[in-house]
């Protein structure tokens, strides 16, 4: 058949789907609600709401976007001599028969992964070209033909290379073989994605996350999924992602929201205290300062009932509370329990006396006054803030609990120069809430969520990842970063160490080294800090064909800001988005120069940038996890300047230096760090 006739066959295929997705949606909302009672109806409305949100199409993109005809003669192929259309989300007519299969189906691996040397009894593969939600092109491979080279797939350079405004797109398709591999690892699985900048780390995780709740439905719907990301910015980037591809349960939050979401952070501390805060010793030091509280039962429980008053002897009661205190259950669970349990040994007694209460007297004892009084003296109520007030203020409440775990100086370094009289007056650190979050998971168990994405892993600290790994004690985790990207003073030097402190030892550690995203020109710039910032990490490699673009460009120190302008005006009139990366110091004077010189622009941090603008100013400390066709950045030098120590300087210019997808302009005054001078 002649190529323009299969493409308008093809177009009336994408035509009837879309129509077909259109019939879904409306059949879906033309629903009634019946659920038999209130609850059942409000959550079946829920239900249908989801749906008919999943089934919403925009036309601007592509519906489906592959195609895989199998071999009719290849065993152990389910659907022997099917045709198969890859898209977003599955859509059938009114028969039931498929017109579109979701991606993350297992006939969609194929689409993936069959290769010339591995063809999965995929006869051919068809690649489709879009443009504004319409198909312009087709790409062609035939996997059993032999003597076929194999080739590079232009339309899927272009779908990579193709320039955007606004957040972060779906992947879809451009998965690679590696990248799909990891996608689909089972849900009883953590899997750690070490990846440079570029190869898709964070869209893995985040299609991976789909994928997860498509194939574990039932199991992840109930439990829930939480992605987690270094900073808003940095999720107001990603978060279109998982609505165009159906899932719009999932949720998102900064790792400074996950522990800080019911205490204002009004203070900031030297590094050296946060870094002794992030320490997995202080798990110990705030498991003694709980547990210090019990009280040792030196006198009798009497419990007067009726005419007779109960007498258990200490001696008895002294087992029942060590029994309660050696169980794996949390602090608060256990003094909930130990009315009951006293209550218990007042029965015994009863009995040896020939009475036969029944249960209903066992829970009157339990609430009596007597009972819950006694209880109360050697089991005290704990509260989270209160207790690392006292930590924080006096100095011998921290003594007892970090004997032999905290030195004296460390000790010292804890501890408050000017306590607060109360801790409703306290000024928190965003440090102090790792610690509460730590204490109040002492207290009561954390919820644990079906599965939990984490992003810039490499940052957290040891605290930080205990609490990340409190949602998913039930769950599996997919932990995503690059530890030459690693800009706090407590970043990781091993995933093994971060996966151990997360709570999942056995996790796998798996690594992306071809980039998609950056091009070669930059990443090879870029890499020449590695031997500095992460001795021993190798670096990217680039697979895109366009090697991109790299100017550097030195000016007066006088010139720095006007220049700056003088290239936004140069790179506002190609297509896509511009990021000028700047020290955190100079946002506001480079902010007024663009808006001076009439250039609309976002400034991330300060406001939803990338959502509604073309330019956005961003901080050097906010740029990690973003990207944009065009990166501008000012003075290097300084932005590695800013952190606390050279390798972490070296670090977060590695991060700036490695946002853009197709060409980076560096503007300095003064000297570039000796590593990047040509």
């Amino acid at each position: 058949m002649p190529m323009n006739e299969e493409l308008t066959e093809e177009r009336n295929h994408l035509a009837n789907a879309r129509a077909e997705l259109a019939r879904m949606r409306e059949r879906t909302l033309a629903l009634d609600v019946q659920g038999g009672d209130a609850v059942s109806s409000e959550r079946l409305a829920e239900t249908l709401w989801r749906r008919a949100r999943s089934l919403e199409d925009d036309p601007t993109t592509a519906l489906f976007f592959g195609r895989v005809d199998l071999d009719g003669a290849e065993e152990g192929i389910e659907e022997a001599g099917e045709r198969w259309y890859i898209g977003r989300r599955h859509v059938t007519d009114d028969a039931g028969d498929p017109l579109v299969i979701d991606w993350r189906a297992p006939v969609s691996t194929t689409f993936y992964r069959a290769s010339h040397s591995d063809p999965m009894g995929v006869r051919l593969r068809r690649r489709f070209g879009y443009d504004h939600g319409q198909i312009t092109a087709m790409e062609d491979e035939h996997l059993l033909d032999a003597g076929e080279p194999d080739a590079k797939s232009q339309i899927l350079a272009t779908e990579i290379e193709r320039p955007r405004v606004g957040p972060m797109r779906d992947i879809v398709a451009t998965i690679q073989p590696e990248q799909d591999a990891l996608v689909r690892v089972d849900a009883t699985t953590t899997v750690c994605i070490q990846g440079a900048p570029g190869t898709g780390k964070t869209a893995v995780g985040l299609h991976r996350a789909a994928w997860l709740l498509y194939a574990y439905r039932q199991r992840l719907g109930r439990g829930g999924v939480l992605v987690i990301g270094p900073n808003e910015a940095f999720l107001e980037h990603i978060g279109a992602v998982l609505p165009t591809l159906g899932e719009v349960e999932v949720r998102h939050t900064s790792i400074e929201a996950l522990t800080a979401a019911d205490l204002k952070v009004r203070a900031t501390e030297p590094t050296e205290v946060a870094r002794l805060k992030g320490d997995a010793r202080l798990a110990e030091v705030l498991r003694r300062a709980v547990w210090s509280h019990l009280v040792p039962p030196s006198e009798a429980m009497v419990v007067p009932r009726g005419s007779r008053r109960w007498r258990v002897p200490a001696y008895d009661i002294a087992p029942l509370v060590d029994g309660l205190a050696a169980r794996d259950v949390r602090y608060e669970a256990a003094r909930q329990l130990l009315p009951q349990r006293l209550a218990h040994a007042v029965l015994v007694k009863m009995e040896a006396l020939g009475e036969y209460p029944d249960d209903r007297v066992q829970d009157a004892v339990a609430r009596s006054a007597p009972v819950k009084a006694y209880a109360a003296s050697i089991w005290p109520k704990v509260d989270a803030r209160v207790l690392l007030h006292r930590l924080l203020s006096d100095p011998e409440v921290l003594s007892a609990a970090a004997e032999g775990v905290l030195s004296v100086e460390e000790q010292q370094l804890l501890l408050w120069e000017k306590p607060s009289r109360t801790p409703g007056s306290a000024k928190w650190s965003l440090a102090d809430t790792w610690l509460l979050d730590e204490l109040g998971d002492l207290l009561n168990r954390t919820p644990s969520l079906g599965h939990v994405v984490l992003d810039e892993a490499q940052d957290l600290s040891p605290m930080q990842l205990r609490a990340v790994g409190r949602r998913c004690t039930a769950g599996a985790a997919t932990v995503l970063g690059d530890i030459a990207q690693g800009t706090t003073p407590w970043s990781t030097s091993s995933w093994a160490e971060s996966l151990a402190h997360l709570g999942k030892p056995d996790g796998v550690v798996e690594e992306l080294r071809r980039g998609f995203r950056v091009p070669a020109s930059v990443i090879e710039f870029a890499a020449r800090l590695l031997p500095e910032a992460a001795p021993g990490l190798a670096a990217p490699e680039s697979v895109r064909d366009n090697p991109g673009r790299l100017d550097l460009v030195p000016v007066g120190p006088t010139d720095l800001v006007k220049t700056v302008v003088a290239q936004v005006d140069r790179l506002s009139a190609l297509e896509g988005s511009i990021g000028v990366i700047v020290p955190d110091a100079r946002v506001a004077e480079v902010s007024r120069s663009l808006t001076k010189a009439g250039f609309e622009h976002g400034t991330l941090g300060a406001d939803h940038g990338d959502v509604e603008h073309q330019v956005d100013v961003v901080p050097a400390t906010v740029a990690k996890g973003l990207e944009f066709d065009h990166v501008l950045v000012l003075e290097p030098a300084e932005i590695a300047a800013a952190e606390p120590d050279e390798r972490t300087g070296l670090r977060r210019l590695y991060v700036v230096l490695t946002r853009a997808v197709s060409d980076l302009t560096v503007v300095h005054a003064a000297p570039l760090p000796e590593v990047l001078r040509l």
